[in-house]
């Protein structure tokens, strides 16, 4: 079994200054399931559950949410109209079932983003807070980016534009790229506008995360850009995609550039 999307979420939360403490995959069983929610409060501020928001008596981390949260569950009537108009949309029938999908624990807000059918949730657990999103993982990316990543930065009271870049390596050992950007890394701990992290992906090589702070977007962009530029420059072809690029697709899209197969 390959979690990708907690992989990918935790890609997202250093941006923010927040630290990914635990990664759990539990089966879908209440019990287990409620006890591994209520000990994710006790240890953390913040929890990220995907899955289990389909149509089907399977689906029950909306039901795992509400016992967490000690409350009960209503039906969301904009949720109920939101759903119908995706199978009108698409020219289908709404099996009645799909309507469970509507259902949210009382004090829960649902996400402005329904890429598919299953609602995300933010829900608050006294000062914490628990976010529910679909385990599919296009419909987990867009509402994390859309709504989950703003919402944090608004409880945390974030104003400045705080965004990453991440740059792909292969060929070099941790140790030899740290030892490669070492000077830089000194540079920027003595005052730089960004700051540098390695982040070892077995097969999918090392990753060298850029991370900085302005005041706007183009502020931040432009001490991005500058800061990969630097880092390009000290690495060299080592370097062979940028943040979501998989070596896969890197070597797909060159082969397409160069009219080949």
């Amino acid at each position: 079994l390959t979690d990708t999307n907690s992989a990918w979420i935790a890609g997202r939360l250093p941006a923010l200054g927040i630290e990914l403490q635990w990664v759990s995959i539990i089966g879908d069983d209440l019990p287990r399931l409620t006890e591994a929610f209520k000990q994710g409060m006790k240890r953390s501020d913040i929890i990220f559950t995907t899955g289990g928001l389909g149509p089907t008596q399977d689906d029950i981390t909306r039901e795992v949410v509400a016992e967490v949260m000690g409350v009960g569950m209503v039906r969301d009537q904009a949720l109920v109209e939101r759903i119908e108009a995706r199978f009108g949309g698409r020219g289908r029938t709404m099996p009645a079932n799909n309507l469970r999908q509507a259902d949210v624990p009382v004090g829960a807000t649902a996400m402005s983003e329904l890429p598919g059918t299953a609602p995300g949730l933010i829900c608050p657990v006294g000062e914490k807070v628990l976010y529910t999103v679909p385990g599919v993982p296009w419909e987990m990316r867009e509402m994390i980016e859309g709504t989950v990543l703003s919402d944090l930065r608004e409880r945390a009271g974030i104003s400045a534009v705080i965004r990453s870049r991440t740059l792909r390596t292969w060929g070099r050992s941790e140790s030899g790229l740290a030892e490669q950007l070492a000077d830089e890394i000194d540079r920027l701990d003595a005052g730089g506008a960004s700051t540098l992290a390695f982040l070892a992906s077995g097969m999918e090589g090392l990753k060298v995360r850029i991370t900085a702070k302005a005041a706007t977007d183009a502020e931040v962009e432009s001490i991005l850009d500058d800061e990969e530029a630097k880092v390009r420059a000290i690495i060299g072809p080592i370097v062979f995609g940028l943040d979501d690029q998989t070596m896969e697709s890197v070597v797909l899209d060159e082969l397409v550039a160069q009219g080949l197969t």
